[in-house]
């Protein structure tokens, strides 16, 4: 009866547009006979619905509780404020998109989502219109983030906007019953995308379009050519994973001698015929994200195998994430490396012609298409560590989703973040929401990539920001843009470790002070030093340091990254005293007779004069000096490569520990290396087997960490233990460091969808400015 008819707006807050959640309150609201209509209003849903008032509680309640699965549902809210009220009998539609007046927090912009299942059974139905068409997709899958140039999200601002729907097409898309209701990358063979091959980097004559275009490709690869495919979220170069000889092609061409390849497989039976996934490792190379998945291998794939992951025992595996990455995988047959569109160090290529020409040497055809890259997405990397899941790189299927904001702040901010993996974050409200891994900032092409990342974040956030937070470092790219865009008065300097650790508590959403363990490579002390091994008690606004490494100096400044035996030199030569003198020159002979001569003899002067030697409490560094001691790693090619190697050596050996001091030095609690460090050496000189001493090192630095944080709660800091830095990249370290500081009844965090090293250094910085922004 009209009687008990009542009418509501609901307005829903949350991950809410292009995930389908307007054709499913659609269906809802007409299942239980409301009439109204839903539409996209700004960054939201605002929904007007009228019909009995159980009918409408059943509706409030399902909005969250069925809603669809790549939505994520913050905040419903109801009122009896109905501007227009829905008239009896209209039914329920879906009406035109509509802007705010008010934003109290960032717009939330849906990653990009894999192939679901039904679309991947009519790619490879022959009676399905959409057989074979790699740009396939519908409301619970396919490109979001990468297509999105504005919102509210409907097609006129996607980089569909150019691509008139046909008409059977355009009746799916107005069809409520339909599972591409309103799915805004909708499209098809006759009025979608398309497919091109150029068989060179040049402008010149264009090959084969289409399902030609495809097979010319595939006929490449399979003859061990490099063929750069237009992905999603920008070009990827892919070359067969079993040939040994593409793939060191590829190294040489790309410029990444060591550092491994992503392989991706065609299913979890193919990961599990090369890898050994575990049952979370399943459950991520599985989910709609898609990550790289870091996977222990199955020590069978020979030449090829060490050609594609040399000196590491996991293999970055994933997915396809696009039905043009089904069709390579299936029509091929094989593993494909997949790897990012660009020279070491340099962003990934996104437009066409950018890509033809930087990509030139490389590649040796191009697979591309005529659908435009609205945002750069390189792909997300992740391991799982004892069934908890670290992500390393955030990026494509990660982000932008937003992340908690513990302290609300009204005055939007941005964090400016580090300078290797970079990202950059901005806040409002309660969330803050991070980009995508703009990669390294070392030159203007990466500083290009930064700025268009930023612009990209401020126009579909809708977060104006008006203070930045920055790293303490002036030398820093991301520091120097922070001066150059906004006044001193508007700026916040945030110590390196400080961010490291209230990024891990704010995704915990920790409200009280914690405990820091923040182990990295380098990072800017506030006392103008450079620090890494670092034990600290904060909160959001604040920290104390009260425990570190000890120094060594650097030979040469960051040159001393990229040689690890020099780095070993400056602690054998320069390791900060502390009462147990350093290893002896007699028992690092050994180590340093394998060296050129004067590159020894130049560092040792270097180090006693003081000459670019700058010290560093650097748990990194540390690493690297031992695997250089061990014969592992003299020089590197890519950041982390010694320690890999030292981890990768130790196995799963378990050894006792080596031995280690701590001692009591202006207030603080310090580890004193020079003991393990000797020790190191010694088991070298007696014939020691590799793997043990580097086992045994491991074991050192857990027990050196539990040792560190016991004497801080001691002192009287809280037992609930934050771990961030890139050193807990190392599975055994977290592992180990982990275990024995739960043994002495600690609460012990670690970051999940927060990357662990530095592409978290943002959102940390973001927390922090909210935080001393409330406090004034």
């Amino acid at each position: 009866m009209a009687s008990d008819r009542e009418a509501r707006r609901v307005e829903v807050y949350g991950t809410v547009q292009g995930v389908g959640f307007r054709p499913f309150v659609q269906r809802l609201a007409s299942g239980l006979g409301l009439d109204g209509w839903v539409r996209n209003v700004d960054g939201h849903v605002v929904i007007d619905a009228a019909g009995p008032e159980q009918s409408l509680h059943r509706f409030t309640v399902a909005l969250r509780t069925q809603a669809p699965p790549l939505c994520v549902v913050r905040q419903i809210r109801s009122s009896a404020d109905v501007p227009e009220r829905p008239p009896m009998g209209a039914g329920f539609t879906v009406r035109a998109s509509a802007a705010a007046e008010v934003r109290p927090a960032p717009r939330e912009i849906p990653p990009d989502a894999a192939t679901c299942d039904a679309c991947l059974a009519e790619l490879f139905d022959p009676r399905n219109r959409r057989y074979r068409y790699p740009f396939i997709n519908c409301t619970d899958c396919g490109p979001r983030a990468t297509v999105i140039t504005g919102l509210p999200y409907d097609r006129p601002r996607t980089t569909m906007r150019s691509f008139p729907l046909c008409p059977a097409c355009a009746a799916e898309y107005r069809d409520p019953s339909d599972r591409r209701f309103h799915a805004e990358p909708l499209a098809c063979a006759a009025c979608g995308p398309r497919l091109a091959w150029h068989a060179d980097g040049r402008n010149g004559r264009r090959n084969p379009t289409g399902p030609a275009a495809l097979q010319a490709a595939e006929k490449l690869i399979a003859q061990g050519g490099i063929v750069a495919v237009k992905g999603l979220g920008g070009y990827q170069l892919v070359c067969d994973a079993r040939q040994s000889a593409a793939v060191l092609l590829l190294r040489r061409r790309k410029h990444r001698p060591h550092k491994p390849f992503a392989v991706m497989v065609t299913d979890l039976a193919a990961a599990r015929r090369i890898a050994r996934p575990t049952r979370t490792e399943s459950r991520l190379l599985a989910s709609p994200a898609r990550p790289v998945v870091l996977i222990a291998d199955r020590e069978s794939g020979g030449a090829a195998a060490e050609a594609v992951h040399p000196g590491t025992r996991r293999l970055g595996l994933f997915l396809p994430t696009t039905g043009l990455h089904h069709l390579l995988l299936r029509d091929l047959d094989r593993p494909l490396v997949v790897t990012s569109g660009n020279r070491s160090d340099e962003p990934i290529a996104t437009a066409d012609a950018d890509a033809r020409t930087r990509l030139a040497g490389i590649a040796d055809g191009f697979l591309a298409h005529d659908r435009p890259i609205a945002a750069r997405y390189d792909d997300s990397v992740t391991q799982a560590v004892r069934g908890r899941v670290l992500t390393i790189r955030r990026a494509r299927g990660y982000a932008p989703a937003p992340l908690p904001l513990p302290v609300r702040t009204r005055t939007p901010v941005v964090g400016a973040g580090a300078q290797s993996k970079h990202t950059m974050t901005v806040a409002c409200g309660d969330r803050a929401v991070t980009g995508p891994h703009t990669g390294d900032l070392s030159d203007a092409r990466t500083m290009e990539a930064f700025e268009h990342c930023y612009a990209d974040l401020v126009a579909l956030t809708g977060v104006t920001p008006q203070v930045v937070a920055h790293d303490l470092r002036p030398g820093y790219l991301s520091t120097q843009w922070a001066a150059q865009h906004f006044p001193p008065e508007r700026r916040i300097a945030v110590q390196h470790h400080h961010a490291h650790i209230a990024a891990c508590a704010a995704e915990h959403r920790l409200r009280g002070p914690f405990l820091g363990i923040a182990y990295d490579g380098l990072g800017y002390g506030d006392d103008g030093t450079l620090w890494g091994g670092e034990i600290l008690i904060a909160d959001y606004t604040d920290y104390c340091r009260v425990g570190r490494f000890a120094t060594a100096p650097l030979p040469g400044g960051e040159a001393a990254v990229r040689h690890p035996a020099r780095m070993a030199l400056g602690y054998l030569h320069g390791l900060e005293p502390l009462g147990v003198p350093r290893p002896s020159p007699e028992l690092a002979r050994p180590f340093t007779e394998r060296l050129d001569a004067r590159e020894v003899t130049t560092t040792r002067t270097m180090v006693g004069r003081g000459l670019n030697c700058p010290r560093a409490s650097s748990a990194g560094r540390l690493f690297d000096a031992a695997a250089a001691l061990l014969g592992l790693a003299d020089s590197i090619s890519y950041e982390g490569q010694a320690a890999v190697a030292l981890e990768n050596a130790a196995g799963p050996a378990r050894r006792a520990a080596l031995p280690w001091r701590l001692v009591r030095a202006d207030g603080l609690w310090v580890y004193d290396p020079a003991p393990t460090l000797t020790a190191l050496l010694g088991r070298l000189k007696d014939g020691t087997p590799v793997p043990l001493p580097a086992a045994a090192f491991h074991t050192t630095i857990a027990e050196v960490t539990a040792a560190l944080a016991e004497r801080a709660v001691a002192d009287g800091a809280p037992r609930t233990v934050c771990l961030a830095g890139g050193c807990f990249v190392n599975r055994r370290l977290l592992t180990d460091v982990s275990r024995l500081l739960r043994a002495q009844g600690m609460r012990v965090l670690v970051s999940s969808a927060v990357p662990v090293g530095d592409g978290g250094i943002s959102y940390g910085q973001a927390v922090i400015a909210a935080a001393r922004l409330k406090r004034g």
